[in-house]
């Protein structure tokens, strides 16, 4: 779908770019704070998008990070919100006009900072929301209205849900780094937003990689749009110097990082780990080995990898160790170099991670280190990509440096490792006393001792039967089941004889060898009441004379 108009052709970069940023027709108050930032000459991608951008035509941007995209959209959609902008106090007349998407929070807040910049003159307001922070804050800034909104997808559907913002009056629509937000599994949430959004609006995508489901969501939403090309897709930056470094093994990985850093007297260096363990691991070590190093990823606080950058641009800190997510969108002034500790999975990635150095025309140096037949795969992947071969030397490196380990589970050398006994060696005696045990004679060389035999413990074994009964009777007492004791039998001879009928005494006999009394109680029968009238009973019946 890529352009149909006539007029929508791709422009290169032999067509002559404005010499500098008053040539664009800028208002007055972009063109001050442009100058206060120090910047003279527009760069091939601001040249060529701020005059389409201006004219409220569809863009879809072709550029590496680095280039200056940002100022190449943002310069233009202030100038065209300023004749709606309002100095009024109430929120009401700062509705969200322009909304700009970017993958990571430190990409949105890379974007807002400059934006912020930018429109410092002018009566627009600027917010910012990203996730991993109180939305408190960002929830205050909304409701203060604001015309320039960046965000990240997840945490702009959360304030949406909040109604905490409006989105019913955006008028340009700007998704950055679209590629890597469709890497990141965005592409629901986009499509949310999308349909919250006005028809009628201008929308600009820019991408450093162009792959089919980038063509698709550009198809789905773009309308007409004006391709703009300052490089070759997908092509890498000129001024980067690459190269590909072969190690025997992950140790040797570890110290041809320290002796890159150390050999090119590198102040800065941003070092690219495919896993977050791994990012922390290899960011412990090269501290233990004497370079200032932290490591940044997904795992740590937004508050931590705030603080983190802020060091690592002011220099405290020399070894960046970051993954592709948590590097997204770091602008680093001047970066020298960056190192690939491992090979990205997807090719994509090794451009972007690439773009971290060589900004805005300066020089810098990419240098990638593998050691495997996989990562022979990764890298024939790479090539096929950016269309280009690059060289791959051996790299010669010692042993990990002092205070490098063994990466694994266990920092125990394996067994195969493990110093053979030899003569000499100690071992433990009864009674604690350690000797020498002697070497026997024909064992063959690097062959395990037989172990001399156990002393015995007389004093110990002697008790030791009595007190193992005693736990076995203790143990099976213990395990037998509890079962409630049955009830206690009272012997009464009344209850217990046989039922005989009552006869009279008279007549009973009394057995013989029976005593007399006890015959004549036992045939006693037990003395009856008198039967009272039923007059009695009812109250009547004779008197007594």
């Amino acid at each position: 779908m890529w352009p149909s108009r006539p007029d929508a052709h791709p422009m290169s970069e032999t067509e002559t770019p404005p010499i500098t940023f008053d040539d664009f027709g800028l208002a007055e108050p972009i063109r001050r704070a442009v100058a206060e930032l120090g910047y003279r000459e527009p760069t091939p991608i601001q040249a060529q998008a701020i005059p389409v951008v201006m004219t409220g035509k569809d863009v879809m941007g072709a550029a590496q990070t680095g280039t200056g995209k940002t100022a190449g959209f943002a310069l233009p959609i202030i100038h065209r919100l300023l004749p709606l902008a309002s100095s009024s106090a109430s929120p009401a007349r700062h509705p969200v006009r322009a909304l700009m998407l970017a993958p990571t929070r430190e990409l949105a807040d890379q974007i807002y900072q400059n934006v912020a910049a930018y429109a410092k003159h002018t009566p627009l307001r600027c917010a910012v929301v990203f996730g991993g922070v109180d939305m408190k804050p960002q929830t205050a800034a909304l409701r203060n209205g604001c015309e320039l909104l960046v965000a990240t997808p997840g945490r702009l559907l959360d304030h949406v849900e909040q109604r905490t913002t409006n989105l019913s009056q955006v008028q340009i629509l700007v998704l950055d780094e679209a590629d890597r937000m469709l890497d990141m599994g965005f592409l629901p949430d986009i499509q949310r937003i999308i349909n919250l959004l006005s028809k009628d609006r201008q929308n600009l995508m820019f991408s450093a990689t162009f792959s089919g489901e980038i063509r698709k969501l550009a198809e789905s939403f773009l309308k007409n749009p004006q391709l703009i090309e300052v490089a070759r897709r997908n092509a890498l930056a000129e001024n980067i110097a690459q190269s590909v470094y072969r190690v025997p093994s992950v140790e040797h990985k570890r110290a041809a990082v320290a002796k890159i850093v150390r050999d090119n007297a590198l102040t800065q260096v941003i070092v690219f780990s495919n896993t977050k363990i791994g990012c922390g691991r290899l960011a412990r070590e090269l501290e233990k080995d004497g370079l200032n190093s932290a490591a940044i990823h997904g795992d740590k606080t937004q508050q931590e990898r705030l603080k983190t950058l802020e060091d690592f641009k002011a220099g405290k800190i020399v070894v960046l160790v970051a993954t592709d997510v948590a590097a997204r969108g770091l602008d680093i002034a001047e970066l020298p170099a960056v190192i690939n500790y491992d090979l990205p999975y997807s090719p994509e990635d090794y451009v972007h991670r690439i773009g971290r150095t060589g900004r805005a025309g300066a020089s810098g140096m990419a240098i990638s280190l593998m050691t495997g037949s996989n990562d022979e795969r990764l890298l024939a992947d790479i090539e096929k990509l950016v269309k280009s071969k690059l060289p791959v030397e051996d790299m010669a490196v010692d042993a990990a440096p002092r205070g490098m380990r063994r990466e694994g589970r266990s920092e125990r050398p394996e067994r195969s490792e493990r110093p053979a006994r030899s003569e000499g060696a100690e071992v433990p005696e009864a009674g604690g006393v350690a000797q020498a045990a002697p070497r026997t004679e024909g064992t063959e060389s690097g062959a395990r001792p037989e172990r001399a035999p156990r002393a015995e413990r007389p004093e110990r074994d002697a008790e030791r039967p009595r007190r193992s009964r005693e736990r076995d009777e203790d143990r099976s007492a213990r395990s037998r089941p509890s079962v409630a004791p049955a009830p206690r039998v009272y012997d009464d001879p009344f209850f217990s004889r046989p039922y005989e009928p009552g006869v009279d005494a008279a007549s009973t006999p009394v057995q013989a060898g029976e005593p007399a009394a006890a015959g004549a109680a036992a045939a006693r029968p037990a003395p009856r009441r008198g039967a009272r009238p039923v007059a009695a009973l009812l109250g009547g019946g004779s008197k007594k004379a």
